[in-house]
């Protein structure tokens, strides 16, 4: 993101593209070199990888950006999902056999081209919807756009900090320090 992108935004909106633009990015270096196998390894006691990681990133931010506009109905009611809800659920953290780390990455950076636009365009960040069913949100809790993009940007860097630990753990690469 260049500065003059950032200079016709206002500074709220830039703030906030900035910090989207910057937890993204460690996320990403976290798989830079990796082969497709590398990427779809568990190297924790977790069942996390690098490229799983990536595709529940993917999947957050577009189901989140989809929250700001269309509300609830956007997100799965967790309260209600199945046995097999769950299990589909579960396979964005892996990397299917099917599946590429250059495809995972395509398919990431779609998304956050999409949701940076949708912040540029949106008339309102105090825009809300109440939160969808789910056991760790209260009832009634309602999110504003701006609230919700900075969740993205905080499920973004945590998730880039898993990654990290995970790459550390796969062949001693790190991504700062």
């Amino acid at each position: 993101m260049t500065t003059a992108t950032l200079l016709q935004l206002d500074s709220e909106r830039a703030d906030i593209l900035e910090t989207l633009t910057k937890a993204r990015h460690f996320l990403r270096f976290t798989a830079r070199g990796l082969t497709d196998e590398q990427a779809g390894l568990r190297t924790t006691a977790s069942e996390l990888c690098v490229g799983g990681l990536i595709k529940h990133v993917t999947l957050v931010e577009r189901k989140w950006a989809q929250f700001i506009v269309e509300g609830p109905t956007a997100q799965p009611d967790f309260e209600s999902m199945t046995e097999a809800d769950i299990a589909e659920w579960s396979s964005q953290f892996t990397m299917l056999p099917d599946e590429t780390l250059a495809d995972v990455l395509a398919e990431y950076e779609k998304v956050a081209a999409e949701t940076d636009q949708l912040l540029r365009e949106l008339p309102d960040l105090n825009v809300s919807h109440p939160l969808p069913n789910a056991p760790w949100f209260e009832p009634g809790t309602r999110w504003s756009a701006r609230r919700t993009l900075l969740h993205i940007a905080t499920e973004t860097a945590q998730h880039a900090g898993h990654a990290d630990i995970i790459r550390e753990s796969l062949d001693g690469a790190k991504s700062m320090g």
